[in-house]
């Protein structure tokens, strides 16, 4: 990461664990709620000019990188319960064999990843000269027969 540019870093919304604090007023033990409210404060987000860097855990860490070019596909989910709170979840589709998907949930939709994620994927497909090729796996479909 000696020359890479550091984009964004950041974590989940705590609006993910409203639950958990609602409940602990009403039954649930508030060490179950700390405990929820470690592990979305833990998970970080970093997105430079050329990976993703999601580090993770409580007591034992651990760090999963994605590059960018190996990105396929980008989905923003704006669901309305997350509306109201000006958030947005942000799927990852990749040819990764380890991460073939990603979420990155809560978000806050005015930081605008979306835009990023995209500008830097495709940047760093042109600096790889990386190309998404498709294949049709159902012959018969949109073909004429030989």
């Amino acid at each position: 990461m000696s020359n890479e540019t550091v984009v964004w870093k950041g974590t989940s919304s705590q609006v993910k664990n409203l639950w958990w604090f609602v409940a602990c007023l009403l039954v649930i033990p508030i060490p179950w709620a700390i405990w929820n409210w470690l592990k979305v404060k833990c998970r970080v987000y970093t997105l430079t000019d050329e990976r993703l860097m999601i580090e993770s855990g409580v007591f034992n860490k651990g760090q999963d990188l994605l590059e960018l070019y190996r990105v396929r596909d980008l989905q923003v989910n704006q669901p309305f319960w997350l509306r109201l709170f000006g958030l947005e979840n942000i799927s990852l589709l990749t040819s990764d064999l380890t991460t073939q998907s990603l979420m990155l949930d809560y978000i806050p939709s005015a930081l605008n990843l979306r835009d990023k994620f995209r500008q830097h994927i495709e940047e760093c497909r042109r600096k790889k000269g990386v190309r998404e090729v498709g294949i049709d796996l159902e012959p018969g479909i949109g073909s004429t027969p030989q």
